[in-house]
């Protein structure tokens, strides 16, 4: 491959700081409305993610005081290198800037139906802006859903990869039960817990997303490719690195980051003490958000990581009814939704086109629903998900229906299971 001269159009401005959002529930309403992001900075962008590494914070803050385009241009020797660059670490971009090629990258991700979001774009979850530095230089997308409205509604399940019988049965478990509840399960596409959490959303006909230490194209582990497959067509894969990178072992961590902060809550099914879950979900609540785990057997070694975690205040929960009432507590704050959080005729043509074909009253399964779109299963699952986060439908067990007026303040709730959360530690 011929050396890429990174020709970028001056940066207009510095990349604007990232910081804490107003919480995992930042969301359309929040801020003023994003905008298309130049195809220059987005050139630039995907250029970083070969050029360097996944959740570097020197790398982040060189992006927010320069811009990325400028910022290419110096650790290539193309420009003046950013102040306290070590020669080591210019030396190896210069290496790696032999095999840039961002536009190619770009057109390798759409020929797999995907696309490279950055900060600014309006499909970017703004949640991941809490990472401050840290914050990925964007997200390598395969799938047709939305990431923003999706990651609005999304729970971690995570744990150990050697999970015993009980670990895969209970993540399987939780994935589904979340999915019937119309929430969203994003997890690693590991072996063990993480696929177990996955198949059980897509059994349930439901959404999940899979964070790869990889490139969205090239699936790992290589046994789960024709998992990863699936999520692509009925969710989304999501990665840092461009197309073709392969993981490392700090990659693995580093990709724990973003599971923390893409979701409202981080649930540990099974783990040692030492295992990268627990990096996941103690950086959870480092940034707020929920961290639950699942008890289990008291002389299994799996589970020992589990109740450490416990110990330090983590929930306890035992169903998914318990954790969807946990996370469903972080909206709560904010203020009363009344309607759709869009007006009707803004939508895209997929989701009015879905929307149309949901029955006026009652409800109607997926097959149904999909049929009278004249759309494709996953496609329209795609699209109620995203009309579940407007707040146009709502899922009730099998069946997809349009969503009942707001209660009034003040209006007692129907009389329903409440479980009890427990909360670790003492």
């Amino acid at each position: 491959m011929t050396r890429f001269t990174p020709g970028f159009p001056p940066d207009s401005t510095a990349d604007p700081a990232p910081g804490p959002t107003s919480g995992p529930t930042s969301g359309p309403t929040s801020g003023p409305a994003p905008v298309a992001v130049p195809d220059g900075e987005r050139l630039a962008r995907a250029a970083l993610t070969r050029l360097t590494e996944p959740g570097d914070e020197t790398v982040g803050r060189w992006v927010r005081e320069l811009g990325p385009a400028a910022l290419v241009r110096g650790l290539t020797g193309a420009g003046p290198p950013p102040k306290g660059a070590r020669e080591e670490r210019l030396a190896g971009c210069r290496a790696r800037a032999t095999l840039l090629d961002p536009a190619g990258d770009l057109d390798a991700v759409a020929r797999l139906g995907g696309r490279f979001l950055c900060p600014g774009d309006r499909e970017w979850p703004r949640q991941l802006d809490d990472l401050g530095d840290a914050r990925p230089l964007g997200l390598w997308v395969r799938g047709r859903a939305n990431v923003r409205l999706w990651a609005l509604r999304s729970v971690a399940v995570v744990g150990a990869r050697a999970c015993t019988d009980y670990g895969s049965h209970v993540a399987a478990t939780f994935g589904a039960g979340l999915a019937e509840r119309g929430w969203v399960v994003v997890s690693g596409a590991a072996y063990g817990v993480d696929g177990a959490a996955h198949r059980g959303a897509l059994a349930a006909g439901g959404a999940t997303v899979a964070v790869l230490a990889s490139g969205v194209d090239v699936p790992y582990p290589r046994g789960h490719t024709e998992l990863i497959d699936r999520i692509a067509e009925q969710g989304l894969v999501l990665a840092e690195l461009p197309p073709g990178g392969h993981p490392t072992r700090s990659r693995f961590v580093l990709r724990n980051r973003v599971i923390a902060a893409l979701t409202r809550g981080t649930l540990v099914v099974e783990a040692e003490y030492r295992s990268g879950s627990l990096v996941t979900a103690r950086r959870a609540r480092q940034l707020g958000r929920h961290t639950m785990g699942v008890p289990g057997p008291v002389t299994s070694g799996l589970s020992a990581g589990v109740h450490e975690l416990l110990r330090e205040e983590a929930s306890l929960v035992t169903d998914a009814a318990e954790v969807a009432e946990l996370v469903g507590d972080i909206g709560e704050l904010a203020p009363e939704r009344r309607g759709p959080i869009v007006a009707r005729d803004l939508l895209e043509p997929t989701a009015a086109g879905v929307l149309e074909a949901v029955p006026g009253r009652g409800g109607g399964h997926l097959d149904d629903i999909a049929r009278e779109a004249a759309l494709g299963r996953d496609r329209t699952l795609a699209g109620l998900y995203e009309l579940q986060a407007l707040g146009f439908v709502e899922r009730r067990g099998d069946l997809w229906q349009l969503a009942g007026p707001p209660s009034t303040s003040g209006t007692p709730k129907p009389p329903g299971r409440r479980p009890t959360v427990r909360r670790g530690g003492t």
